[in-house]
């Protein structure tokens, strides 16, 4: 009996490791794939790292399908710190929440910018104000 016993304890303990292993890989791809968003939103991924921040059934076609939730922080202009998630199923992104930026009031928006002449369609962005500097 002690032999089938450390056989289970030799199957479980691999089980683990398989698991663990599974998830670092996913982990890694979470981490590619929150570099990439962020490069192409403009934004900067703080820490080079994502946390994993839950796991769901959700049903694509009729089957159901694990998807695992990574929460990381960006900053807008390198003096912010804004939480933003993705949701992954496999190694494909299927959600995106990022944070949202202040826009500049219509008047102070210059014109030049906007001119086709240009074929620039960029609106200047001003940082959000920080929390010490607002009155409560």
């Amino acid at each position: 009996m002690s032999d089938l016993s450390d056989l289970l304890l030799l199957l479980a303990l691999g089980a683990v490791v398989g698991l663990w292993l599974k998830l670092s890989v996913a982990r890694e791809r979470a981490v590619q794939e929150a570099r990439r968003q962020c490069l192409q939103h403009g934004l900067q991924l703080l820490d080079e790292t994502v946390g994993l921040r839950g796991i769901r059934l959700r049903r694509i076609n009729g089957l159901r399908m694990l998807e695992r939730c990574y929460g990381f922080d960006v900053s807008i202009d390198g003096q912010d710190r804004e939480p933003a998630r993705l949701w992954m199923i496999g190694n494909a992104l299927s959600s995106l929440s990022l944070p949202t930026i202040d826009m500049l009031p219509h008047e102070q928006v210059d014109t030049k910018l906007l001119s086709p002449s240009t074929g620039s369609n960029v609106v200047p962005l001003r940082p959000r104000p920080r929390a010490d500097d607002r009155l409560h």
